[in-house]
């Protein structure tokens, strides 16, 4: 076989992991070699074909990450090729590449599905590996996005609780346990951890189903509101009380009552609670006769009702009373893996509530929720989501919409170091190389007043590769001024 019909064959680096795949089709063999030598640099394992026939063997045994794809060729042309690929892998983005280029060609290769267009020869090689980058971080995408919406669409539905982690799973398993009893059950978790939710899939998990669900927050109420919100009043029993009122305990009878931060309760409260829950009646504010209920109940507290107890605050025969099943909510930074799904799940909610077209996350913003505390829980999650929702310009979330505490990831380099534990070692290593990264390029900008010619000088990198960071990290001048 002569050096001109020599086939380039696939090129690995190892580095330390799976490499992404390319594969390239064109019949200019040195244009193979060229493109070839310049991604594998990259870190990328390159697939070569010289021709759709070789094209379509590698597509038999292997599914590239992306695909370029040269437009001029004897036999099958790669535009008529292109609708053929697309229609067989519409996954893979296809880079088309033609050294004859038009604005029809263009126009007829985004048509047909092409996800972008280079011309030879490449007056800029920064650009090309740009332009494969972004198209294997939007299979990347494509991929993540698919896998969590089959895990959100394949897992038993728990009222918009969503995990996967060996945490959540054994909280899942305890309320399908506990579900079809009448038992108490004490549901003990930080704040924003979705201790609602929880008592939200008990209660509809049960016989109860069909009844009501009442919620009361009794740190919202001051005593004497709180007495007649659970409990009811009868006409003239306090000022203010000019009609009879049927408490919430009578609302959810048959059903279930949600008795959310109960560590909050007055002592005095506590007692009336007591009985309610050791006599199953009630008695309304100023009424003489008690009233039969048949409630569950579920409570919840962020609050240690032990120390509480310790400290003579909380009833400790009413702690006994409630924690009967006690359902142990763990924080989110305890259960990293589930922050994909999470955000996704909320990606979902927001871009139809709010009528956007944002269907992915980079993956890059992945791995920063991923390691940041999150000391706000699930609530701060989906607030942090929502925000970047409405802030996106395109069709997925960058780094850019993130709030400034988890864009400028100073977070990754001081505090949540401590979490990083959560993490593999080379997650943790590649999320403080990127901290690293971003804040040192920052400060060599600062130091040069944004002047990139000597601040990569400065820095020992040269131009190309300087700007290739700054992308890489969404950075422009305007953010180190």
């Amino acid at each position: 076989m002569s050096d001109q019909q020599e086939q380039v064959t696939e090129d690995v680096v190892d580095s330390g992991q799976e490499p992404v795949s390319i594969l390239v089709v064109d019949d200019d063999h040195g244009m193979l070699r060229a493109v070839k030598t310049i991604l594998a640099r990259e870190g990328y394992r390159v697939l070569a074909a010289d021709g759709v026939d070789q094209a379509q063997m590698y597509l038999l045994e292997t599914k590239p990450h992306a695909v370029m794809l040269d437009i001029q060729m004897p036999g099958v042309s790669g535009l008529d090729f292109l609708p053929v690929l697309r229609r067989d892998h519409e996954d893979i983005p296809v880079v088309m590449m033609t050294a004859y280029a038009t604005v029809e060609t263009a126009v007829r290769a985004v048509k047909e599905g092409a996800y972008d267009f280079l011309t030879k020869p490449f007056e800029n090689i920064d650009q090309m590996v740009n332009v494969v980058r972004k198209a294997v971080q939007h299979k990347q995408l494509l991929d993540r996005a698919r896998f969590l919406e089959d895990a959100l669409d394949n897992r038993e539905r728990y009222e918009d609780l969503v995990g996967s982690s060996a945490k959540m799973k054994e909280v899942f398993e305890l309320v399908e346990s506990v579900s079809y009893s009448t038992a108490t059950v004490l549901i003990q978790g930080e704040s924003g951890t979705g201790k609602e939710l929880v008592a939200r899939a008990t209660h509809y998990r049960s016989p109860r189903r069909d009844r009501s669900f009442v919620a009361v927050n009794c740190s919202a109420l001051t005593e004497t509101l709180l007495e007649s919100e659970l409990f009811g009043h009868v006409k003239g029993s306090f000022t203010g009380a000019i009609a009879e009122k049927k408490g919430l305990f009578e609302t959810a009878s048959g059903g279930t009552i949600f008795l959310d931060e109960i560590g909050d309760i007055p002592t005095s409260m506590q007692v009336k609670l007591l009985r309610v829950l050791q006599e199953g009646e009630v008695k309304r504010v100023g009424a003489n006769d008690s009233r039969k209920v048949d409630v569950r109940v579920i409570a919840a507290t962020n609050r240690d009702l032990q120390a509480l107890m310790k400290e003579g605050t909380f009833r400790e025969d009413l702690y006994y009373r409630l924690n009967v099943i006690t359902v142990l909510l763990p924080p989110l930074r305890e259960r990293v893996d589930d922050v994909p799904a999470l955000a996704y799940h909320f990606l979902q909610h927001y871009t139809e509530k709010l009528g956007k077209k944002v269907t992915g996350v980079e993956p890059d913003v992945l791995e920063v929720l991923q390691v940041y505390g999150w000391p706000g829980n699930v609530r701060e999650l989906e607030n942090v989501v929502e925000r970047a929702v409405v802030l996106a310009r395109g069709e997925t979330i960058h780094i850019r919409d993130l709030p400034p505490h988890l864009r400028e990831g100073t977070f990754t380099m001081n505090a949540a170091m401590d979490d990083f534990g959560n993490l593999s070692f080379n997650s943790a290593k590649k999320l403080a190389v990127q901290a690293f990264e971003r804040r040192y390029i920052k400060q060599v900008l600062v130091r040069t007043d944004g002047n990139i010619s000597e601040a990569s000088r400065e820095a020992g990198l040269d131009r190309s590769n300087f700007r290739r960071i700054l992308k890489k990290h969404d950075l422009d001048l305007g953010d180190v001024s």
